[in-house]
């Protein structure tokens, strides 16, 4: 656990005695007060939207602790995942469970992914078209495993493989399979020469080496253990997230789940075979463990091409295992790829760089260790979001690696804890920053409240921006009802603003910026008849009218 003394816990301290302030803000740098942060405690069934001043911004209460990760949408449902306790895995990170909350916390859309054989676990991933990309556990019998070549000294009694699901949510309560992508598909082993997938490791970097890491001693069948499923639109390539290979694999995502399934076809001509990997290169035998570069990593993803690094891939490396002791890092890479997004690599060698482009290493290194969880996202002007999961701490980092901001979850398996007590099991799988202008908070201006702690202390800490501050305009909106042309007119209209129209489950339906100042607007909706809520919103001025489409 990383240990800081920031300015405002500084001040804290010398005001309210030296135990006081014990969990939530800890540090707020006066210029890096924006934003809010999401994040699904460990050990509760609350979901907790805070702004940077460490205030409540909403909550939304569920059925089942969580299983793990969670996302708040643009349309300002709440995407999060669920543990049903299934029985029949006993791996870490397992879900089940799959929910659509709206932001006053209904559940617009749920679906469980758990039965005898397979189980949600760790993550799942919003899709552009609405989908949601879902991590699997899929069991086979040892009779299955051995078949596909796993050595047979494996002392266990089932083995688990990964599959990813692409649902499309139907209604409130189904989905169905659009396309899928298994493990299974894709093995290779040197064990057994009588099966089809006997080949050499090292001339298939594509595939995944079954027998990787697998001994007499250990009989865990959850042998990859990936944690984080992630989607690139643009280039329509996956990325997962293996702690036990300590590596993270792209795939192609183009493929059809026939196609996925071999290894011709798609965008990249590899089928369902790994596209390129990164982190441990003994995993196919091109290196040793002095090439090793991640440890039990969470959470590899893409950065926003708009962001520092765009492109380049962010991944908390949890450093378990790591020579010379246990510490974390955080790693950017850039990847090896052309514009089409193919990635060189050649015969022999480990897919490069060699080594990461970008590293974060606290100037002590050992207090910032966390063995598992966790992850860090970029953020603008270079700077850094980190969460260190195994403790709930959250903290900021600028461009040259100084701490502007810091939170402790202050929620433990009973809840909010009080103020100045020490906090235990208050463990966070993930936290994710959302900027002020981040269209969920267009419909659902945040409005702050009080710490979750209890007992808070007063803070000096306000907010930079945020809508929470901004005045209600004042404008018309005329025909209503309309046949599909809508006029505002009023003196509240400005060039810096935006319209957005949600429909009556908050799906965003129009995306307009104001061309000019004017105190007379029209758009031409084309949206099919029923009843809608409009958001007009720029730097310093909000209003939402709603209204109804009858041809």
């Amino acid at each position: 656990m990383k240990k800081r003394i920031s300015p405002l816990l500084f001040l804290l301290l010398l005001t309210f005695g030296a135990s006081a302030q014990t969990m939530g803000l800890l540090q707020a740098d006066s210029t890096n007060v924006d934003g809010y942060v999401l994040f699904m405690p460990n050990s509760y069934t609350k979901t907790y939207l805070i702004d940077k001043c460490g205030r409540k911004i909403n909550e939304w209460p569920a059925t089942y602790r969580p299983g793990n990760s969670v996302y708040l949408l643009e349309d300002g449902t709440l995407l999060r995942t669920g543990n049903v306790m299934n029985p029949a895995f006993s791996a870490g990170g397992s879900g089940g469970y799959i929910e659509k909350v709206s932001w006053t916390g209904q559940i617009l859309w749920s679906y469980e992914v758990s039965d005898a054989t397979r189980l949600q676990h760790h993550d799942v991933y919003p899709m552009p078209n609405g989908n949601v990309l879902v991590l699997l556990f899929e069991k086979k019998t040892l009779t299955e495993a051995f078949d596909a070549g796993l050595d047979t000294i494996f002392p266990g009694t089932e083995f688990f493989t990964e599959k990813i699901i692409e649902l499309q949510p139907v209604g409130i309560d189904s989905a169905i399979t659009v396309w899928e992508w298994s493990v299974w598909d894709h093995l290779i082993q040197q064990h057994n020469a009588s099966k089809l997938n006997f080949s050499v490791v090292q001339s298939h970097p594509e595939l995944v080496h079954i027998n990787y890491n697998i001994s007499s001693t250990s009989s865990n069948p959850d042998w990859i253990h990936l944690n984080a499923v992630t989607y690139n639109p643009s280039l329509d390539q996956i990325m997962l997230c293996s702690r036990f290979f300590s590596e993270f694999w792209i795939i192609d995502h183009s493929t059809t789940s026939a196609t996925a399934a071999g290894h011709t076809g798609g965008i990249y001509g590899k089928g369902g075979d790994l596209l390129y990997r990164w982190g441990n290169p003994s995993t196919y035998n091109r290196g040793t463990a002095a090439d090793q570069k991640l440890y039990g990593p969470h959470a590899a993803h893409w950065i926003p091409d708009s962001l520092n690094d765009g492109g380049a891939v962010m991944v908390f490396n949890n450093g378990t295992g790591r020579p010379g002791g246990n510490f974390s890092t955080v790693e950017v890479i850039h990847l090896p790829q052309d514009s089409s997004g193919f990635y060189s690599q050649d015969t022999t060698n480990a897919f490069g760089p060699s080594l990461a482009n970008w590293t974060y290493v606290d100037p002590a290194p050992f207090t910032f260790f966390s063995m598992n969880i966790s992850n860090a996202q970029r953020l603008p002007h270079g700077h850094t979001l980190i969460c260190e999961g195994s403790s709930g701490s959250f903290f900021e980092i600028d461009s040259i690696g100084n701490t502007v901001w810091e939170y402790k979850n202050p929620v433990n398996q009973n809840g909010p804890a009080t103020q100045g007590n020490t906090i235990f099991i208050n463990q966070v799988f993930r936290s994710l920053f959302y900027a002020p202008d981040y269209p969920a908070f267009q419909i659902h201006p945040p409005i702050a409240g009080l710490p979750i702690e209890i007992n808070p202390i007063p803070s000096p800490c306000s907010m930079n921006t945020g809508l929470e501050n901004l005045s209600v305009t004042n404008f018309n909106l005329f025909p209503n009802p309309s046949t599909g042309i809508i006029n505002l007119s009023g003196d509240g209209i400005h060039s810096t603003g935006r319209i957005t129209i949600f429909n009556t489950e908050g799906k965003l339906v129009y995306s307009s910026n104001v061309e000019s100042n004017a105190k007379h607007f029209s758009i031409n909706t084309i949206l099919p008849n029923g009843f809608y809520c409009l958001v007009y919103s720029d730097k310093n001025k909000y209003q939402q009218i709603k209204f109804i489409i009858q041809e």
